[in-house]
């Protein structure tokens, strides 16, 4: 009862003391009559405590069954005591005038004629009125008085339905603008990280190929030069992706949504409620951007559609999924359509491979749940690498680019064999990318020595040249794979996960060579698609094979665990390499040539 007081409005109280007025007139008008009861004083007394709370208490289950007791019971408590004080029918005019404001939609057709047409004869009949007509115009203006009363608050009802919506929809535009800028910096980040930072990263790494072949002394300066230049312009692109980094992305999924839910407290009179359950872990950006727009879109709908006053949110860290359930105790529906928000919803959860249900039913509000698979991206904890070159610059350009992704951690740096089995010892390293030609003990003789004390460690050749016969003996002395140093920075990154799942990789430009004319262990070659007629990689096949599929970038991504960036950046590859300029035409292209 006191929940349902303290959300009352002033025309609640008004309509409410109303009633105690009529309450105590019956009280006098049964003190005047009481000699004339043909019933008990105490049944009587009792008849009117009814006519007073049952109609009341009826009008909180529903307005249709507040009229009929209204009419039924105090109609009928009127007309008795109307029976016995001709003047006490005016007791009826409190009754008209709260059921004229209570009454709604087509309820108008009867209890109106019932109020101003049928009690009025009646009780002109009990008390031997004259005019019958006068009785119906008084009770008529009072219905009309209380049917103006009931349009006011509805009004005023509207308007406050109207401010919170409002109110709602500038925090929802508001979160919109935010979310779209983190979108667009994430975009653009990803843009100059997969364009011009691994642009760079090849001019660094061509200079320094070059620098063995310039023998002058002012050829080497004028390599020195660019190479300073170059690492400059980089450390700039990486000092403006740091800029654009917004505080949102640092910020938890849990931080994320409870910011979320608090400003939303702020703008609506709902009361929200989240809990956490399970033990919380990082997730991808994509993961936490989409249960952030799943949450701010229910949290939206509930409050302009269900008009709900209570939320509760419930967040599952699951072994294998992420769970997110928005329970409301709205007004729910029979037939729930999905408009464009619910469908915007559901279109970022399947890009993630992951999907959103909704549940409602009339009087149980709406359930709004999103799974996603925990791992949406390939994430394995970090790979500790340890790089192996003599070159220092070499050293420098790989730590560079390695380090720019997120589970790459560079865990030292060796100039030459030795030091490098020295390292092993002292770090255990993941993955090693050994070079072969350094002095003192070369990788190939390294590599042997690794893979003898520590067969768990991977050992990954990165050279500049296709020299046939350390790459044998190399990979002869147990080496996990073979690449050159000119391959492009996405091929590393994923030859470098791949190898540290334990897959064999040989660069495809020199597998056939081996084959040809080397006798290798069958561990030491990985099967490789045979390079089509175009020249493309087996990871540019694959992406195709994708396209082929009609999955877009973002599906393609998540599957095969890559950027949106970098999967354009092979499309566009593909394109060039295919002498296409779309989808269409490089389907037509690469499939007609395999028929």
């Amino acid at each position: 009862m006191f929940n349902l007081v303290k959300h009352w409005f002033w025309y609640d109280w008004m309509v409410f003391l109303i009633r105690i007025a009529f309450f105590f007139s019956i009280l006098v008008t049964v003190g005047y009559v009481s000699e004339f009861l043909t019933i008990p004083f105490w049944l009587t007394l009792l008849w009117g405590i009814i006519a007073f709370s049952a109609p009341w208490f009826c009008l909180q289950l529903h307005y249709r069954c507040y009229l009929i007791a209204e009419l039924v019971i105090t109609g009928g408590y009127c007309l008795y005591l109307a029976s016995l004080f001709p003047d006490s029918y005016l007791v009826f005019l409190a009754p008209a005038f709260m059921i004229a404001s209570n009454s709604a939609q087509k309820s108008y057709w009867w209890s109106g004629p019932i109020t101003i047409i049928l009690i009025p004869y009646l009780l002109a009949n009990l008390t031997h009125q004259e005019s019958t007509l006068s009785m119906i115009l008084n009770f008529g203006l009072i219905y009309t008085v209380g049917f103006a009363f009931h349009l006011l608050v509805v009004n005023h009802r509207q308007n406050g339905i109207i401010r919170d919506q409002y109110a709602v929809l500038e925090q929802y535009i508001s979160q919109m603008e935010q979310m779209t800028l983190i979108e667009e910096r994430n975009r653009l980040s990803k843009d100059l990280h997969d364009t011009m930072g691994h642009a760079f990263i090849s001019i660094i790494m061509g200079l320094e190929t070059l620098r063995s072949e310039v023998t002058a002394t002012d050829g080497e300066q004028k390599v020195e030069a660019l190479l300073q230049v170059t690492r400059n312009s980089l450390e700039e692109v990486r000092h403006y992706l740091h800029q654009v980094d917004s505080p949102q992305d640092r910020s938890t999924l849990i931080q994320s949504l409870q910011k979320l839910v608090d400003d939303f407290q702020k703008f609506s009179k709902v009361k929200v409620r989240i809990r956490t359950f399970g033990e919380a872990y990082a997730v991808s950006k994509q993961a936490k951007m989409t249960l952030y727009r799943c949450l701010q879109e229910s949290l939206t709908n509930a409050v302009r559609h269900g008009q709900a006053s209570e939320i509760e949110i419930k967040l599952q860290y699951e072994e294998k999924q992420i769970r997110l359930e928005v329970q409301d105790n709205g007004l729910g529906t029979e037939n729930l359509q999905a408009g464009f928000g619910v469908n915007a919803m559901k279109e970022r959860a399947a890009n993630l491979q992951g999907q959103v249900n909704l549940y409602a039913k009339p009087g149980e509000g709406t359930l709004v749940t999103c799974y996603l698979p925990r791992i949406v991206e390939f994430q394995e904890g970090t790979v500790q690498l340890l790089l192996v070159d003599d070159q220092p610059y070499i050293r420098d350009s790989l730590r560079i680019i390695l380090e720019r992704e997120q589970d790459f951690e560079i865990a030292g740096l060796a100039q030459d064999g030795d030091a490098a089995i020295t390292m092993c010892e002292q770090m255990r390293p993941h993955v090693v990318l050994m070079d072969l030609n350094m002095p003192g003990k070369n990788g190939a003789e390294a590599t042997k020595q690794i893979k003898m004390k520590w067969p768990e460690i991977r050992v990954l050749i990165l050279t500049t040249f296709q020299e046939t016969d350390k790459a044998v003996e190399a990979l002869r002395n147990g080496a996990d794979g073979y690449l050159l140093k000119s391959t492009e920075p996405q091929e590393l990154f994923e030859t470098i996960r791949l190898v540290h799942r334990g897959v064999k990789m040989i660069a495809p430009d020199i597998t056939n060579v081996l084959i040809d004319n080397y006798d290798l262990p069958p561990y030491a070659v990985a099967p490789a698609e045979k390079p089509n007629e175009y020249g493309l990689t087996p990871r540019e096949i694959e992406i195709l094979e994708c396209l082929s599929k009609g999955l877009r970038y973002k599906s393609i991504a998540a599957k095969l665990y890559l950027s949106d960036g970098t999967v354009r950046n092979y499309a566009s590859t593909i394109y060039a390499k295919l002498g296409v300029s779309n989808r269409e035409e490089a389907l037509q292209k690469a499939y007609g040539s395999r028929q």
